[in-house]
C-alpha cells in the first residue's frame, strides 16, 4: 500500500481493522490472567492488581519512544529518505535497549517501597514483588517490541503486530496453567509449579518471541537494511536519540498522566464507598473493551498524516484527519448503541449486586455523552504526533487527569449537590474541553501548514 497516493479511507480501514483486532486479543490476554491468578488465590489477584501502576512505567517508557520514533519514520519515508528511515529505526532499537536497562534494575530494587506506599500487606506484598520482579526484569521486550512496531505501523503494516497478538493469546492460554500447576510426568515434576510467578513467566516468554517475529518482519520489510549495510546504522547517535526522545517525551508523560488520574478519579469515588468503587471498575472494563475499535483508528491516522505531512501532501494530511473523525463516529454509533441497551447485563457478568449495577449503569448512561469525546481528543493527539507536534498532547492530559479532577469534582459533588453523579458528570465536562481544545489546535496547525505550503515541521 502506498499511504501517499492511495485512496485515503481504504487506506485508513485497512490499517484500523488489524490493529483494533489486535488489541482486543490482548485485551482477553489481560483477562486470561487475571483468571489463572483469580484461581490461585485472592492474594495473587490483588497481586496483578497492584503491579499495573508499576507496569504502566514500562508501558510509557515503550510508547514514548515509539510514538517519537513511529512520527520521525513516517515523515522521513513520505519525503523519499528511505536511508533516514532506515537510521531511525536502528537508533531507536538501541534507544529502546539502553532505557530498558538503565531502568529495570532500579524499579525492581523499588518494588517493596512501591507496594508498602499502595498500602500492601507483608503477605501480599512478598506476593507482589514475586510477580512484578519477573514481570519487571523482562520489561526490555515490551519496550524493544513497541518500537519494533512502530517502524511497521510507520509503514502502514499493522498486519504484524495483530499477528503478534493474537498469537500471544492462544499461547497464553496453555502457559498460564502449565508454568502456574506445572507439570508432572510419570511421578518427575517435569515443570516445577511456579504459582504467581508463572503468570509473569509465561508472559515474558511470548514477549521474547514476539521480539523474534518482528525483528523478522522488520528484516523482510527493509526496516533495517541489508545484511550489509544493516549494522552500519547502530553506534550511538545522540544527535537521532535527541531527536526521538524529543517526540517521545510529551507521548510517555501523557501515558504516566492517565496512571496517575486513575487513582485521581478513585480517591473522588472512594468518598461514595465501596460500592462506588465497585461499580466504577466493572463499567470501566466495558467503557474500555468497547473503545478499542478506535485504536486502530489512532495508529492508522497517525501512520497517514506523518507519510503524507513528510510528502508535503498537507491536503492529504486534512482528508486523513477528517474522513478518521466520520470513521470514529460511524464506529461509536455502532457500538454505543448496544451498550447502553444490554449495559445493565453487561455489568452483571462481573458482579451480582444490585446497587453496584445500579450505580455502574448511571455511569455508563452519562459517560455515552462523552464517548465521542474519546475519539475526537485521541484521533487530534494522533494527528499531532504525525505532524511532530505532540508538545500540546501533555499538556492536554495533564489538565485532564489531574488540574481539572481536583477543580470539577468537588464543584459537582458538593457545591452541584450531585454526590457520585458529580464525578460522572465531571469527567463529561472535562473530557469534552479537553477534546474541543485539542481539535481546534490540531486544526489550526494544519490550516497555517497549508496556508504556506510548507510541511508542518519546516514551518515551525
Amino acid at each position: 500500500m502506498n499511504l501517499t497516493r492511495d485512496p485515503v479511507q481504504s487506506l485508513l480501514v485497512k490499517m484500523a481493522v488489524p490493529a483494533s483486532t489486535g488489541f482486543l486479543f490482548n485485551t482477553l490476554y489481560n483477562v486470561t490472567d487475571t483468571y489463572w491468578g483469580g484461581a490461585i488465590s485472592t492474594d495473587a489477584l490483588a497481586a496483578l492488581s497492584l503491579s499495573f501502576p508499576v507496569f504502566m512505567i514500562l508501558l510509557a517508557l515503550g510508547q514514548g519512544i515509539s510514538s517519537g520514533a513511529s512520527a520521525l519514520i513516517a515523515n522521513a519515508l513520505g519525503a523519499d529518505q528511505e536511508d533516514r528511515a532506515i537510521l531511525l529505526q536502528a537508533q531507536a532499537i538501541e534507544l529502546a535497549i539502553i532505557v530498558a536497562l538503565v531502568f529495570t534494575l532500579p524499579i525492581v530494587l523499588l518494588l517493596p517501597t512501591i507496594f508498602r506506599l499502595m498500602g500492601a500487606e507483608p503477605n501480599l506484598l512478598e506476593t507482589a514483588r514475586r510477580y512484578s520482579s519477573v514481570l519487571v526484569g523482562g520489561g526490555i521486550f515490551f519496550i524493544v517490541n513497541a518500537v519494533l512496531n512502530a517502524g511497521l505501523s510507520a509503514r502502514g503494516d499493522t498486519t504484524s503486530y495483530r499477528n503478534f497478538l493474537i498469537a500471544g493469546f492462544v499461547l497464553n492460554i496453555g502457559l498460564d496453567p502449565l508454568l502456574l500447576f506445572g507439570l508432572t510426568v510419570g511421578g518427575v515434576h517435569v515443570i516445577p509449579a511456579f504459582r504467581e510467578v508463572g503468570i509473569a513467566a509465561a508472559t515474558i516468554l511470548i514477549q521474547a518471541g514476539g521480539t523474534l517475529y518482528l525483528v523478522r518482519q522488520l528484516i523482510r520489510s527493509g526496516s533495517i537494511g541489508t545484511r550489509a549495510t544493516g549494522f552500519s546504522r547502530f553506534g550511538v547517535r545522540f544527535e537521532i536519540w535527541g531527536e526521538i526522545i524529543q517526540q517521545g517525551v510529551p507521548s510517555a508523560l501523557n501515558m504516566a498522566a492517565i496512571a496517575l488520574g486513575t487513582f485521581v478519579i478513585t480517591y473522588f469515588i472512594a468518598r461514595f464507598g465501596t460500592t462506588a468503587v465497585a461499580a466504577y471498575g466493572s463499567a470501566l472494563r466495558i467503557e474500555q473493551i468497547a473503545l478499542i475499535p478506535t485504536i486502530g483508528l489512532n495508529i492508522a491516522l497517525a501512520s497517514m498524516v506523518g507519510q503524507n505531512n513528510g510528502a508535503n501532501r498537507l491536503d492529504r494530511v486534512q482528508e486523513s484527519y477528517h474522513t478518521s473523525l466520520k470513521l470514529g463516529a460511524l464506529v461509536m454509533a455502532g457500538i454505543l448503541t448496544p451498550v447502553l441497551i444490554f449495559g445493565r447485563t453487561l455489568i452483571a457478568i462481573f458482579t451480582e449486586n444490585p446497587l453496584v449495577i445500579s450505580t455502574g449503569i448511571t455511569y455508563l448512561y452519562i459517560q455515552g455523552l462523552t464517548f465521542y469525546s474519546y475519539v475526537l481528543m485521541n484521533q487530534s493527539n494522533a494527528v499531532l504526533q504525525g505532524l511532530k507536534r505532540p508538545g500540546m498532547i501533555m499538556w492536554v492530559g495533564l489538565y485532564r487527569q489531574v488540574l481539572a479532577p481536583f477543580i470539577v469534582f468537588p464543584l459537582l459533588i458538593s457545591a452541584g449537590d450531585l454526590g457520585i453523579r458529580g464525578v460522572w458528570w465531571g469527567l463529561v465536562f472535562i473530557n469534552w474541553s479537553a477534546a474541543i481544545f485539542t481539535w481546534r489546535y490540531a486544526t489550526r496547525v494544519i490550516d497555517a501548514a497549508i496556508r504556506v505550503n510548507l510541511p508542518v515541521d519546516d514551518l515551525y
